[in-house]
């Protein structure tokens, strides 16, 4: 499993992540939970322009590779083998990420 990397360019003063649908299908998350990570991390507002991402602010390449590949580690490769097969499942008491590779549950915080 290779982290997506994101492909975009600055337009103005805002920044426009041109493949994020892919970056959303390769992780295999939810579009708004990763969306709510990326701009919380980034400090910046930011709206879907069809299949594109347009960030309030012009951010480089790197730092958003780096939330990319932060939020992977954190929601998406599983913490025992590192493989990708991961789920997230909330129970009453919290939510986990579970591996369906080698059944290791750890702890998230959403």
């Amino acid at each position: 499993f290779e982290i997506p990397k994101s492909k975009g360019h600055i337009q103005g003063n805002k920044t426009v992540i041109t493949n994020f649908n892919n970056i959303i299908s390769d992780l295999r998350r939810d579009k708004e939970h990763f969306l709510k990570f990326l701009l919380k991390e980034l400090a910046t507002p930011g709206v879907f322009d069809g299949p594109r991402l347009v960030l309030g602010r012009k951010v480089s390449g790197v730092m958003i590779n780096q939330k990319v590949e932060q939020y992977a580690k954190m929601y998406v490769l599983c913490g025992n083998c590192g493989k990708p097969d991961t789920q997230i499942l909330t129970k009453a008491d919290g939510t986990y990420l579970k591996c369906t590779a080698c059944g290791t549950e750890r702890a998230i915080k959403l």
